[in-house]
């Protein structure tokens, strides 16, 4: 193997650190982020709350106020918005237990999620895998945890077959029905075109090795 010249030394060298500081800004805004939205939440909640008449109160307050915003800072303030803010409140009500690994996009997604058990196991796997929006969306529409025999609790990382296991498995992204049967060479054929979003639909702990 050759060796790397001074120059392709020098540029990985550079690659490197300016790469490490733009994951920096990204977390640091991302962090300024998630607390902005959490700390409007919180007031909106608060605000909403102190209403004689919550349901009508909450829906002229969050319309006036979108319109206040948008005009004082622009996008990002719509009245669909502010209700993903809200929810995201309600969903995640202790701000010190944020985790800054996920994106706002996650948190918007994680707040639709009404059951507390999942919402937490989901977004302890989105951080464990390192799952993006997409999976993240995927999985909770294939009821991904649903189908893990067991609910792992989210103090751990899963490390049990009955925590990473799933039943049925859902291969909607072959291309086949899931209420058909499928011979055992269809399936593999099948799975070796679409090896990657099979890994992901097996979970954490597995991985290609060979064709059998």
């Amino acid at each position: 193997m050759s060796k790397l010249s001074s120059k392709e030394i020098l540029f990985r060298s550079v690659k490197q650190i300016i790469t490490d500081a733009r994951s920096q800004v990204y977390r640091s805004t991302n962090t300024v982020l998630l607390q902005m939205y959490w700390n409007i939440g919180k007031l909106i909640v608060e605000d909403e709350q102190a209403g004689e008449v919550r349901a009508e109160y909450g829906k002229a307050v969050l319309k006036n106020l979108s319109a206040q915003l948008t005009i004082e800072f622009g996008k990002g303030f719509e009245e669909s918005n502010l209700r993903n803010i809200r929810q995201f409140y309600i969903a995640f009500p202790i701000r010190d237990a944020l985790r800054h690994e996920l994106s706002w996009t996650h948190y918007r997604i994680l707040s639709r999620i009404e059951n507390q058990k999942f919402r937490e196991n989901y977004l302890l796997h989105a951080i464990e895998e390192n799952w993006n929006t997409r999976t993240l969306q995927r999985n909770i529409e294939s009821q991904y945890l649903g189908r893990v025999l067991e609910i792992k609790s989210t103090s751990k990382i899963p490390t049990e077959a009955k925590h990473v296991i799933k039943d049925p498995y859902i291969f909607e992204f072959l291309g086949m029905t899931p209420d058909s049967s499928h011979t055992e060479n269809k399936i593999e054929t099948a799975i070796i075109s679409h090896l990657q979003i099979f890994l992901m639909e097996l979970g954490k702990g597995f991985a290609f090795v060979a064709r059998q």
